[in-house]
């Protein structure tokens, strides 16, 4: 360092607090520059044997003044130095480069020059430098310094915490990169980084490594951070959860454990281990894997119950791997709550109206369940693990619900003279009986959505989706279908009208003589009642300002949404029509949001007609042997014939027009149970047009928008068991108030223990969505380890904080608190 310009802002600094400078430089390097310096307001004096004078012209003769006092060669010591009383008065500056960077530091503790020397390379860049001197303090001591030279090494401009920096490097080391580790090794701080490993994580080696320290992590992580040495993990156990949680280092540690568990053959581990030994373990993902493969083979055995299978499958929704299996527990879930209510299946009923009674409050969930899990299973990404839960799904669902329930209905059905219900509305009633009332006055108005297909069962979800939104309601109602149960007749029938009948040649329906087919003749219909009609996708083009002028130029507006039907009635897709489903639900709960959006409160959702569906390839049995005779034979459907002198046939339900409140001479047959007609061409999973509860129980959906909100998070109180916390864990109990419901929603919090703004534990990350109305199912626990910085703060309070995020935003607040007494003797040091 021989250039004078370097040495310049260092005696900038220097005056800026004091009037005099001593430079001693003993070899003289900086003799030839020192005029080039050029300090403004600075006057330089070179010491030549004139010690008496200068001494005069700093205290006598110019007292203000400031000067830079030089002197090169040999400096007496003691008396023999005449200036010695102004250098102790003023300082000494030092050229010397350590002595320099020091200087610019500001730093004063033991061991800084060491530092400086040691890692010159880091100290050469002058940016380098001013990035670290950005994060010191006054009192940081050598320790400190490298720590923040290590944070500004890896890029860290918030944190210099041995956590921050692990996960910098465990993040580059799951991508395959070693850049910023290398630096860190090219500046010699590498050591250092491993010292406080070693003595903070408890991980040493003779020869460390980022991948080497991956595998001893994961490693102690499976045994649950347990050491023969009380207390020598905690803090990996409490850096590791915060690497784990933290959304910053997730996906790293996800792929970090991807790779630990090949390398420890963590599959071999936890072979003979049963899920419920595996449910509170989410390290790796075979863990998911593992438990699921069990569930639901213990499932598809019956040996597990469904409670106990819905408790498995709600503990492991925290899992770090959830996403790749939800659908997956999802199946097995629905699964489980299947095959228990089947087995548990009485299909027993005294009438007809009995049976549209139990249809619509307990058996439907048994299809609904159905639905739910061969959606589940057919989205999932990896469905082998439910081959064989499958195959019993399949087989119980069609053979003894299906074909069960099918059988005992058309024995209800076979005693029936009319097609009529004192238990259901007709569905050829629903104007007058649903939407009339509504408007008679004038004063109100009411939109229909008529979803084509749309079952009771898929109904009763979607009311559940509705009813989650803010400030909706929905109710649900059902009406008996028409018979046959298809789309022409069911589209009639909720129309406003008096009479219906079929044309000349039956393919289509008239409403007091007015064709139906089609949004256009619907419309016409309407019109009567100052109403019209409208397709969903149409509706849904227009802007917010057009809906509302459609809705406030109709009293009744009808809204034609198809999408399940479309789905199913194609050979092509008809497996695909339970992700039809999904599809509607979803575009139902928008389409309501938009009507309300234009002002309608008052909203009803309906069908035409519900349907049958089976996954499977459906074999012989399920088809009738025989074809329709008849005189005039003008439609025949897989499950319904329409025509003239049709020949009666035991494997057919029998009607004349007048037993179905039609004014036409046509007759109607209907395969009984589920059978349907072998027909060439299309598909016969998805059928509908006859009298089985699924296809003839038709749901109203009663929607109200509100004035106020009404939906709310569950309430959650910390109920502590006790105010002092003497070990080096605490657990501490907390409860769920109320059920959860679709006004009372789930609550995510996450729980720490503080002194002030200091947190002293781990965080741990708390999901309230217990739907049980038993207070026992309402009870969680948060196990809290404390940190090395709880030792500073002993017999002081200490805040159990409850916080929850503030919406669209990364902050928390506190949601409950409570207050402990941190109590620790050195006896706990002992016990964790």
């Amino acid at each position: 360092m021989s250039d004078a310009a370097t040495v310049r802002p260092h005696l900038e600094r220097w005056f800026e607090t004091r009037r005099v400078a001593f430079w001693h430089d003993p070899d003289g390097q900086y003799a030839a520059d020192l005029d080039d310096l050029e300090l403004p307001g600075v006057q330089t004096i070179r010491v030549a044997n004139d010690e008496f004078g200068i001494k005069s012209r700093l205290l006598h003769d110019e007292p203000t003044s400031k000067f830079l006092v030089y002197r090169s060669g040999h400096v007496p010591t003691g008396i023999g130095n005449w200036l010695l009383d102004l250098e102790l008065a003023y300082g000494v500056f030092t050229a010397d480069r350590t002595t320099l960077v020091a200087q610019l530091l500001g730093l004063t503790g033991t061991g800084i020059d060491e530092v400086v020397q040691t890692h010159e390379k880091f100290f050469n860049a002058t940016k380098r430098v001013q990035s670290l001197k950005a994060l010191l303090n006054a009192e940081d001591d050598a320790t400190d310094l490298r720590a923040k030279m290590t944070a500004v090494v890896l890029g860290l401009k918030d944190s210099h915490s041995l956590l921050e920096i692990t996960r910098t490097l465990l993040t580059e080391n799951a991508r395959g990169q070693h850049a910023k580790y290398n630096t860190l090794v090219d500046h010699g701080l590498d050591d250092f980084y491993w010292r406080g490993v070693a003595g903070i994580y408890g991980y040493e080696s003779a020869s460390p490594s980022i991948g080497d320290l991956v595998l001893w992590i994961f490693r102690k992580a499976i045994k649950g951070f347990k050491s023969d040495r009380p207390g020598e993990l905690q803090n990996i156990q409490l850096d590791f959860a915060s690497l784990r949680n933290d959304r910053r280092s997730q996906e790293a540690l996800a792929t970090l454990a991807k790779r630990a568990a090949r390398d420890l053959d963590y599959a071999s581990l936890i072979e003979d281990a049963g899920f419920r030994d595996l449910v509170s373990v989410d390290l790796f993902e075979e863990t998911d894997q593992k438990i699921i493969s069990d569930l639901a083979r213990a499932v598809a055995e019956q040996t597990v119950t469904p409670r106990e299978v819905a408790e498995v499958v709600r503990a492991r929704q925290s899992s770090v791997w959830i996403e790749g299996y939800r659908q997956l527990y999802t199946a097995v879930a629905s699964a489980s709550e299947l095959l228990g209510g089947i087995a548990s299946l009485d299909l027993g009923m005294q009438s007809f109206d009995d049976g549209l009674e139990r249809y619509r409050r307990e058996w439907f969930r048994i299809d609904q369940l159905y639905r739910q899990f061969v959606y589940a299973e057919r989205t999932a990404e990896y469905p082998k693990p439910l081959e064989a839960l499958r195959e019993q799904v399949e087989k119980r669902y069609t053979n003894k619900f299906v074909y069960g329930l099918g059988n005992a209905w058309q024995q209800q059905v076979d005693q029936v003279d009319r097609w009529r219900s004192t238990a259901l509305r007709s569905q050829t009633a629903f104007y007058a009986g649903y939407v009339q009332p509504l408007v008679r006055d004038g004063d109100k108005k009411a939109v229909v959505i008529i979803s084509d297909a749309l079952r009771y069962e898929v109904a009763d979800e979607l009311g559940s989706r509705i009813r989650q939104e803010d400030r909706f309601d929905a109710t649900l109602d059902a009406v008996l279908g028409v018979l046959p149960s298809y789309t022409q007749l069911g589209m009639a029938a909720l129309l406003p009208h008096s009479t219906l009948t079929h044309s000349a040649d039956a393919k289509s329906v008239l409403a007091d003589g007015q064709p139906t087919n089609g949004t256009a003749f619907r419309g016409k219909t309407l019109e009567s009642v100052g109403g019209a009609a409208i397709q969903a996708e149409d509706f849904k083009a227009l802007n917010a300002d057009e809906r509302r002028e459609l809705y406030k130029a109709n009293r009744v507006l009808y809204v034609y949404h198809n999408r399940i039907d479309a789905t199913g009635d194609k050979p092509g897709t008809e497996r695909q029509v339970f992700e039809a489903v999904e599809d509607t639900l979803r575009d139902i709960v928008d389409l309501v949001k938009k009507l309300a959006s234009a002002n309608a409160t008052n909203i009803f959702i309906t069908a035409d007609h519900g349907f049958l569906f089976q996954d499977e390839a459906l074999g012989d049995t399920f088809f009738l042997s025989t074809q329709p005779q008849g005189d005039d034979i003008k439609v025949v459907n897989r499950r319904y014939v329409l025509g003239r002198g049709l020949k009666v046939d035991n494997a057919f339900a029998t009607f004349d027009a007048a037993q179905l409140g039609l004014q036409s001479d046509l007759e109607v047959q209907i395969p009984k149970s589920i059978h349907r007609l072998r027909l060439a061409g299309g598909g016969s999973r998805f059928v509908h047009g006859g009298a089985t509860l699924q296809e003839v129980v038709v749901p109203v959906l009663a929607v109200n928008k509100k004035r106020k909100s009404d939906t709310r998070l569950v309430n959650v109180e910390v109920w502590p068991e006790s105010d002092k916390i003497t070990t080096g864990q605490v657990v501490v109990r907390l409860f769920q108030s109320e059920p959860v419901t679709d006004k009372v929603q789930p609550r995510t919090l996450r729980a720490g223990l503080y002194v002030g703004e200091t947190l002293i534990s781990n965080l741990a990350h708390l999901t309230f969505d217990q739907i049980s109305a038993d207070k026992r199912d309402r009870y969680q626990s948060a196990q809290m380890l404390l940190s090395q910085d709880a030792n500073d703060y002993n017999n002081r309070a200490v805040e159990f904080r409850l916080e929850e995020q503030i919406p669209n935003t990364n902050q928390w607040r506190v949601y409950a608190k409570a207050i402990y007494t941190l109590k620790r003797s050195f006896a706990s040091d002992f016990d964790f």
